[in-house]
């Protein structure tokens, strides 16, 4: 009896990382400038927004992930629940940039175009 109950559980488990696995997206953000050059060290946040998140047996779901993009412009989030995500870019000499985006595969790459600042307008002139 103990046995069949071991095994029952078990199957439960390996059911539900499954089902949970098959939720989840692993992101990769590519930042670039308007020429197609990385930009390297520029910080990414990815935020989840609203989609299927659902508690993993005891375990609870990131929300928000903040991260550097490294010398190639790529920073690579750890599986997050697929849904509607916030995408925001922040590079030193470079527009914010911020974007909400739907991800439903399992896998999903989004390249991110950085605008050069804005020319300051004085009212003063």
């Amino acid at each position: 009896m103990r046995k069949c109950f071991l095994l029952i559980a078990g199957l439960i488990g390996v059911a539900a990382s499954v089902l949970s696995a098959a939720d989840m997206t692993t992101l990769t953000v590519e930042v670039k400038t308007l020429s197609g050059n990385p930009v390297d060290r520029a910080s990414v946040i990815v935020k989840f927004v609203k989609g299927r998140a659902k508690m993993k047996l005891g375990k609870k779901i990131l929300k928000t992930w903040e991260t550097r993009t490294n010398q190639e412009g790529r920073a690579k989030i750890p599986p997050i629940p697929q849904g509607s995500i916030q995408v925001q870019v922040i590079a030193k000499g470079y527009q914010t940039f911020g974007q909400m985006f739907d991800v439903d595969e399992e896998q999903k790459t989004i390249e991110v175009k950085l605008n050069p600042p804005q020319a300051q307008y004085s009212s003063h002139q």
